[in-house]
C-alpha cells in the first residue's frame, strides 16, 4: 500500500480523505493512530512547548538561547523539507534541553503544558479519536516526556511513541537517543507504530490513521483507513469538551509563547522587575489610605465593587472585628483587600516565603495546621481588630473555587465574604513548584495587571452558625455565594489535590521548631 501511496503523491494527487468524512459512529472496538502536531493540535509548531520547557527549566536565559537558534531551525527546515528530515527538530530540543535536570522536564510536562496542549486541539481529529476506545496509540516527533503526560491524562491515549532524549547522570544531553531511533519523523513513525501494535491481540494494525502532511503517509499506509487533517484555520475544541478539565495548571508564562511572544517576554524582563520593584516598594512604604492611588500611577488597576464595612472605629463600641472571607487568587489578596478599604487589614496565611513576610505592608500571622492553636490564634486577632482569610487554603487560577475550610464560621458570625478577581497579561503571580517569594514580583512585572475586588453583604444572622447553621453549611453558602458573583464552579477539591497534581507531594510545609 505504501508503494500505492507513493504513486498518487507522485502523481500530485492527495491520497487520503479529509478528516470530516471519516464517519465516527460505531468505532468503539477499533484502534487509532494519530500523530500530534497539525493533527491533534491544530498547530504544526512545536516552538511554544519547547518555549515553555525552555522558560520552566532555565528562565530568560534558555528563552533566548532557543530565540536565537531558532532561525536556524526555521532555515534548517526550509532547506531541507523531506519528510525524513529531523534537523530542524534536533536544534529546538538542544536548545531547550541541554544541561536542563530531567526532573524539570517532567515537571514542566506534567503541570505547564497541558493547559497550553489543552487550549489547541483540533475538534475534527478530536472527533475521530475519541470515537475510537478500542486502542489509542499518538506518535509524535516532539520528545516524549513533553508530550506523555497531557495525551494519557487529557486525552485518553493508551501509548505514545515520541523522540527520546538522551540523558547523563539526570541531566538531558540536549541530543537525542539515537539507539532509540532518534527523532520520530517519517518511516520512523511508521517503525515505532509496528512495534505498538506487535503484541496487538485484536490485528497488527489500527483501524484509523489520521495525520496532516507527507511526514505521516508512511505510518498512514499501514492503517486500514487513513484520513488527513486539512490546514484550513478552524477554533479550537472547547476545553469543556475534554474528558479531564484541566483545573490546576502551573508555569509563570500567560499567554502562549510564539516566537514573537516569548521575545517581547525576553525583552519586557528587564523592564518588568525593575517596574515591580518599584510597585513593590511603594505599597509597602507608603500609608495604606495612599497605596490606592499609587497603583493607580504606577499602572495597577484595582477596581473596587459593592459597599464595603466602615472602620472599627465607627462601628458600635466593643463589637469585635469583621473577618473578610475571600476567594484566593494570589498571595496579595489580602493587600488588594485593605487598599479598597484604604486602611491595613491583617491576614492569616499557611505557606508565606519570608521575603514577602519582609515585604508586607500589612500585618500576617502564619497558621499552624493544629486546628485548636488556629482557632485560639483567629479569636485573638479578631479581638484586635479586622482580619482577611482565604478558607480555600491555596490558590486556583482557573474560573473554580476550591473547598471552603469551615474554620472560621465556627468562630465569629461578623463575615463579610469579598469576591477577589485579577488580571494578568504576561506572567503568573503564583506558582507550586517554584520559589514563591518570587510570586508578588511576577504579578507586579506585568505591564498593566488588575485587581477586581468585591465586597458582599455581610452574611444575615440567620445564616450564621449563631442562627442554628452548622459551619459547614456556612462554609459552603459563602462558597456558592461567591462563585455565583463571579461566575465560577463550586468544586469539593483542596489544597491536597492541587499540589499532588502540580508538584507530586501534599503541599504540606513543616512547622519551624
Amino acid at each position: 500500500m505504501e508503494a500505492a501511496v507513493e504513486a498518487v503523491v507522485a502523481a500530485g494527487v492527495e491520497p487520503f480523505p479529509t478528516v470530516d468524512k471519516c464517519d465516527a459512529s460505531g468505532r468503539a472496538s477499533h484502534a487509532v493512530a494519530a500523530d500530534l502536531e497539525g493533527t491533534l493540535l491544530r498547530s504544526r509548531s512545536a516552538f511554544p512547548y519547547y518555549a515553555l520547557v525552555a522558560f520552566e527549566a532555565g528562565g530568560v536565559p534558555r528563552l533566548l538561547l532557543l530565540l536565537l537558534l531558532y532561525p536556524l531551525a526555521a532555515a534548517l527546515r526550509f532547506l531541507a523539507p523531506s519528510s525524513e528530515s529531523s534537523c530542524a527538530e534536533r536544534v529546538l530540543v538542544f536548545a531547550a534541553t541541554a544541561g536542563a535536570r530531567v526532573r524539570d522536564i517532567e515537571s514542566a510536562a506534567r503541570a505547564v503544558l497541558p493547559r497550553f496542549y489543552a487550549a489547541d486541539v483540533h475538534p475534527g481529529a478530536w472527533r475521530a479519536f475519541s470515537a475510537c476506545a478500542r486502542r489509542r496509540v499518538v506518535l509524535t516527533s516532539t520528545p516524549r516526556v513533553m508530550a506523555e503526560p497531557f495525551l494519557r491524562e487529557c486525552l485518553g491515549a493508551d501509548d505514545v511513541a515520541g523522540t527520546e532524549l538522551a540523558t547523563w547522570r539526570g541531566r538531558a544531553t540536549g541530543f537525542v537517543d539515537a539507539r532509540r531511533g532518534g527523532v520520530l519523523v517519517g518511516r520512523r513513525k511508521a517503525e515505532a507504530l509496528r512495534e505498538v501494535f506487535a503484541g496487538d491481540d485484536g490485528g497488527d494494525k489500527p483501524d484509523v490513521g489520521l495525520g496532516d502532511s507527507r511526514s505521516d503517509y508512511a505510518f498512514m499506509s499501514m492503517c486500514k483507513e487513513a484520513y488527513i487533517v486539512p490546514r484550513a484555520p478552524v477554533d479550537p475544541l472547547p476545553m469543556d469538551q475534554l474528558p479531564r478539565p484541566i483545573i490546576f495548571h502551573d508555569g509563570r508564562l500567560v499567554r502562549r509563547p510564539t516566537p514573537l511572544a516569548a521575545l517581547l517576554v525576553v525583552l519586557w524582563f528587564p523592564v518588568g522587575f525593575a517596574l515591580a520593584c518599584l510597585r513593590i516598594a511603594a505599597g509597602a512604604l507608603l500609608p495604606m489610605p495612599l497605596v490606592y492611588y499609587a497603583f493607580w500611577a504606577l499602572g495597577v488597576r484595582v477596581l473596587v465593587r459593592g459597599a464595603p464595612p466602615p472602620p472599627r472605629a465607627e462601628r458600635a463600641t466593643g463589637r469585635r472585628g469583621v473577618l473578610f472571607a475571600c476567594s484566593h487568587r494570589t498571595l496579595l489578596d489580602p493587600i488588594f483587600l485593605s487598599a479598597a478599604l484604604g486602611r491595613p487589614v491583617a491576614a492569616v496565611t499557611y505557606s508565606l516565603s519570608r521575603l514577602s513576610e519582609f515585604l508586607s505592608p500589612i500585618r500576617t500571622v502564619r497558621l499552624t495546621r493544629d486546628r485548636r492553636s488556629d482557632a485560639a490564634m483567629i479569636r485573638e486577632l479578631l479581638e484586635e481588630g479586622d482580619l482577611a482569610i482565604c478558607p480555600e487554603g491555596t490558590t486556583c487560577r482557573e474560573p473554580f473555587l476550591l473547598r471552603f475550610s469551615a474554620l472560621f464560621a465556627e468562630l465569629t458570625d461578623e463575615v463579610v465574604p469579598v469576591a477577589m478577581e485579577n488580571r494578568m497579561g504576561m506572567f503568573h503571580g503564583t506558582t507550586a513548584r517554584g520559589w514563591k517569594g518570587m510570586d508578588p514580583f511576577y504579578f507586579f512585572m506585568n505591564p498593566s495587571p488588575a485587581y477586581v475586588v468585591t465586597f458582599l453583604s455581610k452574611l444575615p444572622a440567620e445564616l450564621t452558625c449563631g442562627g442554628g447553621k452548622t459551619s459547614h453549611e456556612v462554609a459552603n453558602y459563602i462558597q456558592r455565594l461567591i462563585a455565583a458573583t463571579l461566575s465560577y464552579k463550586c468544586t469539593s477539591l483542596t489544597r491536597k489535590d492541587k499540589y499532588r497534581a502540580l508538584a507530586g507531594n501534599d503541599g504540606v510545609v513543616a512547622p519551624k521548631s
